[in-house]
């Protein structure tokens, strides 16, 4: 049951709203919408606008926070965060950090895996934000602080870094994770990628490199061909301890 204060996402075709329940109106170019009617409704709910529009009521899912939540920044696509899930095998038993957290997606991400995530960020406002939209997404498992992760103690099964990579990161991150865990660094270019990759070797067992290229196909009535997007967003090192 939908409570007071909730993220929905609101859906008709490929319209989509990104609302809160309770108090107020959307105002769309399909009527307006009470948004107080939301509260009790169960998901998968319909509610209609005044002029008889009818939205299907949605629970957001990570996907839809990184579509619709408040950004500081570009955040990681979920190709690579699904890469960073992946290679560490990241799972229900897992402690996560997670440093660089931007706008919290990754950590939303994360935070519907792992048993606990705690996720950095340097800059108080950013930090503020995330805490936010990680609120939104309803996840008490996921702690947002606002400081260097270079300050960050205690012992995590996967350290995820997305941020200007240094030596000193890297040997930090191996003091954290526990023996058997992981070390995952998001760099965009191929000298940050170099950097990361060459500190972790000296430290850590095993070290790969992997590019996910991906190519949405876009379907018309004229045919079917990959899309035009660029489909290079960074460079994922993975480190086992």
């Amino acid at each position: 049951m939908i409570e007071e204060g909730e993220r929905l996402v609101l859906v008709l075709g490929t319209r989509e709203y990104y609302v809160r329940a309770g108090e107020g109106t959307l105002s769309t170019d399909l009527g307006m919408l009470d948004l107080a009617s939301l509260v009790g409704m169960d998901y998968g709910g319909i509610i209609a606008t005044h002029l008889g529009k009818e939205f299907v009521v949605r629970r957001p899912r990570a996907t839809d926070f990184f579509a619709h939540a408040s950004r500081t920044g570009a955040p990681m696509l979920p190709k690579d965060i699904g890469m960073v899930i992946a290679y560490t095998g990241m799972n229900r038993n897992d402690d996560v950090l997670d440093a660089g957290t931007g706008s919290g997606i990754a950590a939303i991400y994360f935070g519907g895996i792992a048993r606990r995530v705690v996720t950095c960020e340097v800059r108080p406002e950013f930090a503020k934000k995330a805490e936010k939209n990680i609120r939104d997404a309803g996840l008490e498992n996921v702690e947002v602080r606002a400081c260097d992760v270079l300050e960050a103690d205690g012992e995590y099964d996967v350290v995820h870094l997305d941020l200007g990579v240094r030596e000193e990161h890297i040997a930090h991150a191996y003091r954290l994770v526990r023996p058997g865990g992981y070390l995952a660094c998001y760099t965009p270019f191929i000298e940050q990628m170099s950097a990361a990759y060459d500190a972790a070797a000296n430290l850590f067992s095993e070290v790969h490199t992997y590019e996910c290229m991906e190519r949405e196909m876009t379907r018309g009535s004229r045919g079917t061909r990959p899309s035009t997007r660029v489909g290079h967003s960074g460079y994922i090192t993975i480190a086992r301890r």
